[in-house]
């Protein structure tokens, strides 16, 4: 795994928060060094600088003498320039942070320690047990190793052919934390690491014309109107929507029979 991360990280611009854990102080001056003609990685550099510091502790040096080298070395450091555009050169110490307690795990760093370092900073920090460790320790341990635990009285932990033996056999590294006549043991395992799967979505084809449904109804699907049938024509079903006016010269002759002589 930190084969194949190192080749991942071998410029500034794949360094990742997660990655830098698997580089060492001589791949920063190196990375750094050459990408400083690089223009992309000049207008970042403060971003890259971040990265580094998340996993790295980075002094700048104001004086250039064999006894502050020295002084800084014997502290775990490692000394040399660092070319941060065509003008600017700075000595740096530089050494990547200690995961020594608890305290010092994230979830970048967790998956870049072996099961019995991880056992021996568990070791260092606590003796109250798995329980004792805050949620969110135990969240980021667990994100990258399989935890799993067991309390037995002292003579009875390591009894043959028990769960210690089976764990043992199957890879995991134990911690024994005494509680009195009862001991409790932590198992730890790291993890595989899974490759989540990208999604895909299917594109659709521009040059592909989509027939749209036509929502219109056929002039067969429409209802018939009936065609007018003199025959059936009657007085039931026959009416009109206008008025026929009478013949006024019809209308006063039938006036005139009324009229009385004087």
């Amino acid at each position: 795994m930190k084969e194949s991360t190192a080749k991942q990280t071998s410029s500034l611009k794949n360094l990742t928060k997660s990655g830098v854990w698997d580089i060492q102080e001589n791949d920063i001056f190196r990375m750094l060094n050459s990408g400083s003609k690089d223009a992309e990685v000049k207008d970042n550099l403060r971003h890259y600088v971040d990265i580094i510091r998340s996993a790295f502790t980075i002094e700048e040096l104001k004086e250039d003498t064999p006894a502050i080298r020295k002084s800084y070395e014997k502290q775990g450091y490692k000394v040399g320039f660092v070319t941060l555009d065509e003008s600017t050169k700075v000595l740096w110490a530089i050494r990547k942070r200690p995961i020594m307690r608890v305290t010092d795990l994230t979830y970048e760093n967790i998956r870049h320690i072996s099961a019995s370092k991880l056992v021996e900073v568990l070791d260092r920090n606590f003796g109250g047990g798995w329980d004792s460790l805050s949620q969110s320790i135990q969240d980021i341990i667990e994100s990258g190793f399989d935890i799993s635990t067991t309390t037995l009285p002292k003579d009875r932990l390591h009894k043959k052919g028990g769960m210690y033996e089976k764990k043992i056999a199957d890879g995991y590294e134990v911690l024994e934390v005494a509680k009195g006549t009862w001991v409790e043991a932590i198992f730890a395992k790291l993890k595989p690491e899974v490759i989540k799967p990208r999604m895909k979505f299917d594109t659709i084809d521009e040059d592909v014309e989509i027939d749209e449904e036509d929502n219109y109804s056929s002039h067969d699907e429409e209802e018939e109107i009936d065609e007018f049938n003199e025959d059936e024509m009657n007085e039931d079903n026959y009416r009109t929507t206008f008025e026929i006016e009478g013949d006024p010269d019809e209308e006063a002759g039938e006036l005139s029979e009324f009229s009385v002589d004087e």
